[in-house]
């Protein structure tokens, strides 16, 4: 039996920051030719300059998370030693798949006047993002000027809409799992309230975490609250740490 070939790198581009409206038209995946040889991944975490007059260090205080990037460069040869993608051709050397490319990734999108929105996938790299920079570098030509091979370098930045940023900036979103510590006078239906906005899902609560009665909480035990499900139900998590009653 013939061994599967290598996984290609994939480019999907979206037309809405949800991810959910795949671009009609035109090579919408795109396949790179070639998969790049490495690539690089930077984040980055803003801080400001806490210190204060006199001290004898600095003492940062975090701002926020600023974008993840990642960065590779592709190779499109045409003189014949790679066969063309279906949808693609050597006919205008490396020009019409490199439109291809480019009308995909950093070309504006009438219906949404901006970019397409895009996922990287290719193995364990699945990217969230847009399309930041673009260089083409052409090396090797016809007698006419017809360029037959080019490297891309592009970088991406990644996109997350605003709906998901808010869950993210919000740490005490019921849409989001809270590890709470027990204090003295704590109740299980008052930290649900707490966390949830809700004391009745005190009962998922307990169970979630073992939890053989809920009336008497030890001060200092560690309780999970699971995240809300859509249909409004503490979900199914199961506790990371030991909870007493």
């Amino acid at each position: 039996m013939a061994s599967a070939g290598p996984t290609k790198m994939v480019i999907t581009a979206y037309s809405d920051p949800n991810f959910s409206s795949k671009v009609t038209g035109g090579t919408n995946p795109f396949t790179v030719w070639i998969n790049p040889a490495s690539y690089s991944y930077s984040r980055q975490i803003s801080y400001e300059d806490g210190q204060g007059q006199g001290s004898p260090g600095p003492s940062p205080q975090y701002n926020r998370v600023l974008d993840e990037e990642v960065s590779f460069d592709l190779l499109f040869d045409a003189t014949g030693v790679i066969p063309p993608l279906a949808g693609q051709s050597y006919a205008n050397g490396v020009s019409d798949v490199l439109n291809q490319f480019l009308t995909l990734t950093a070309t504006v999108n009438g219906t949404i006047h901006k970019p397409n929105y895009l996922v990287l996938g290719w193995a364990q790299l699945q990217f969230q993002c847009v399309l930041s920079s673009v260089r083409i570098d052409y090396t090797l030509f016809m007698p006419d000027g017809t360029p037959l091979r080019a490297k891309v370098s592009a970088t991406f930045k990644s996109f997350t809409n605003e709906t998901t940023l808010a869950k993210q900036a919000n740490p005490n979103s019921p849409d989001m799992t809270h590890l709470v510590t027990v204090c003295a006078g704590d109740t299980l239906p008052t930290l649900c309230q707490r966390v949830y906005g809700d004391c009745r899902y005190y009962m998922e609560v307990a169970r979630c975490n073992g939890l053989l009665s809920f009336r008497t909480l030890k001060p200092g035990t560690q309780l999970l609250f699971p995240p809300l499900a859509p249909s409004g139900q503490v979900g199914n998590t199961t506790a990371a740490g030991g909870g007493t009653a």
